[in-house]
């Protein structure tokens, strides 16, 4: 059986290689043929190169002059060296980086492994060229990721947008932005600019509030946090019409539209800055592939739930590249299953299905207030049909957010009426690391009532303690 990865030194397709390798030394029937395909210079994935790890680099730095800045105990505000930033991030990025490329020249080593640093795309159902070969495999797994997002918006080709990427190599930041796009890429690098660069930041914020995935009170907290602690002015009910340049940076032509039946006439409104920056999302990376030689159409529902792909049965289509939860963990976790599913096809076996609890978290506030979620939402629990109790706690609740200067935030648990777990939210200091603990407690199903309730260190967990005893009593014995 000869499969081809495409993508190979991304997160996905490092992850189906690495399961098909296990599954055969696991099951000596198995006559496996693997070729890696990937032309990234230096290569490494998105998620090591431009994305989660660099962002949380430079995070970090802002992050010290920002709790600085709000603590009466401290005197003095640092600079961040931005040169100093970057090279950092650099050196670790590098680092990160060759560590996976070795990792899959390691597999490359083996017999019946083959890397070929070049591109590959479709020339036929099933037959792909790479470089000046061309190979007939029986199956192709794209796991070609993501690529930037550029909106169409009249003017924007004469403005030359900022984009996260070059954000993150800056060693120099705007004066003034004007920011299209606050999704969880928004979240994380807005407050950025206005912390290490000193930017004076807009955001243009199509609803209510930032942070569809979470109940509204998150959404409107985190909101308040922005606009109070980072002097960042968030335009809510806004949409972007055109954009010009002008001799001094650029002007973003908007229209706000408050809800309400009595709103009244849409405002027109302009705001200039220095830059505009688009964190406008990302869309698959499968231009160039040739996907129309195989009878593919990139769209809703092209990918089904096996990571196979609906009009060809022997492509599979994992991580970002298939628009389904653009995600470093369901990238690997959907490999995993893209692989096994392969070999149930070639044995003739019915294929199972990639199914995960909601595991997010946006490093939102330079990670001082992350928001984290696991498994149901209010507003999720309510369109599956579940019955469920939800408690809330504010941070400000437990003292020791006070002593580490931050008690601003909270956090709530929804139980089912039989008092099993089904979801965590939080926005508060740590409520990132606190989200395993919460994968653990959903996943498995547990009964909150089940939970133990003792005092333990690190403190900060002890919201959770105070979640589960609320919902406790709510539900009773």
């Amino acid at each position: 059986m000869h499969v081809l990865v495409i993508g190979a030194y991304g997160s996905a397709g490092v992850a189906t290689a690495g399961r098909l390798l296990d599954l055969a030394d696991d099951d000596p029937s198995v006559d496996l043929e693997l070729t890696l395909v990937d032309d990234g210079e230096p290569g490494g994935g998105l998620c090591i190169l431009d994305g989660c790890m660099p962002s949380k680099e430079v995070l970090s730095a802002a992050a010290h002059r920002f709790q600085v800045r709000h603590d009466d105990r401290v005197r003095g505000v640092p600079e961040v060296d931005l040169d100093a930033v970057v090279a950092t991030k650099d050196e670790h990025v590098a680092e990160f980086a060759a560590h996976r490329r070795a990792t899959v020249h390691r597999m490359a080593e083996r017999e019946n492994v083959e890397f070929l640093h070049d591109r590959g795309r479709f020339v036929g159902e099933r037959r792909v060229r790479v470089g000046d070969r061309e190979f007939d495999p029986d199956y192709v797994v794209v796991a070609t990721g993501s690529a930037l997002n550029l909106p169409e918006l009249p003017g924007i080709d004469e403005v030359d947008p900022m984009s996260s990427s070059e954000i993150l190599d800056a060693t120099s930041l705007p004066e003034s932005v004007v920011i299209m796009g606050f999704g969880y890429v928004g979240l994380e690098l807005a407050p950025y600019l206005a912390e290490a660069g000193g930017t004076d930041v807009t955001v243009v914020e199509h609803d209510a509030r930032p942070l569809d995935e979470a109940d509204p009170a998150f959404g409107d907290v985190l909101l308040d946090l922005y606009r109070e602690a980072f002097g960042i002015e968030v335009l809510t009910h806004t949409y972007e019409r055109s954009v010009e340049a002008t001799d001094d940076g650029v002007r973003l032509h908007l229209e706000r539209s408050p809800p309400g039946d009595d709103a009244g006439v849409p405002e027109d409104l302009t705001v200039e800055a220095d830059r505009l920056v688009t964190f406008t999302g990302r869309r698959p990376n499968v231009d160039g592939l040739g996907l129309e030689r195989t009878g593919l159409s990139p769209g809703e529902g092209w990918v089904e739930d096996t990571m196979r792909a609906a009009d060809a049965e022997h492509v599979f289509v994992v991580g970002d590249a298939n628009g389904r939860e653009p995600i470093l963990h369901v990238a690997k976790e959907q490999g995993h299953r893209a692989a096994e599913n392969v070999l149930r096809h070639a044995r003739g076996d019915p294929l199972e299905p990639y199914e995960n609890v909601h595991h997010h978290v946006v490093f939102s506030g330079l990670s001082v207030y992350p928001y984290a979620r696991v498994g149901h939402s209010e507003a999720s629990a309510r369109e599956a049909g579940i019955d469920f109790e939800s408690v809330t706690r504010q941070a400000s609740d437990d003292g020791v957010f006070a002593t580490k200067t931050h008690p601003e935030g909270l956090a709530s648990l929804l139980v089912g009426t039989d008092g099993t777990v089904l979801g965590y939210q939080g926005l508060h200091y740590h409520a990132d690391v606190m989200a395993k603990t919460m994968q653990v407690v959903v996943e498995r199903g547990m009964d909150v009532r089940a939970l133990p309730d003792r005092a333990y260190h690190p403190t900060t967990p002890e919201i959770l303690d105070g979640l589960f005893r609320d919902a406790a009593a709510v539900i009773g014995n």
